[in-house]
């Protein structure tokens, strides 16, 4: 099945792993309230810039996450995970996530998103 919008994608999510992503989404948009999100790849994307993070739970398969729902960086101290090679948080309940750490990971996220438009302004000028 694909998905076009955010609503269709929540709507087909079995209810735990719906009740985690929403309570990621709440997180994210506390965070980021001027992000986008979109779905690429089957799954919600947060863009500021460029894309920032992604949400992908284990019923929308992919081998990275078996269980659960993962929170993933576009862009972390590698720069750029086109790959989507390594899920930086996995949590299979609500009371997994720390939100502390979450919202630190998107925070710095962010700040790296904020460099990045940065120098691209430089090499436009």
């Amino acid at each position: 099945m694909e998905f076009k919008t955010i609503n269709d994608f929540l709507t087909n999510l079995p209810k735990e792993e719906l009740e985690i992503v929403q309570f990621i989404q709440k997180v994210i948009r506390d965070c980021m309230p001027d992000a986008k999100e979109k779905i690429a790849s089957n799954i919600p994307f947060y863009y500021r810039h460029a894309r920032i993070c992604y949400i992908w739970p284990a019923s929308i398969s992919w081998e990275k996450v078996t269980a659960g729902v993962g929170v993933g960086f576009c862009k972390d101290v590698d720069f750029l995970d086109h790959t989507f090679a390594s899920v930086a948080l996995v949590y299979n309940s609500i009371a997994d996530i720390d939100v502390a750490v979450l919202k630190q990971r998107i925070e710095s996220a962010i700040i790296l998103d904020n460099k990045i438009v940065k120098v691209r302004r430089r090499r436009i000028q």
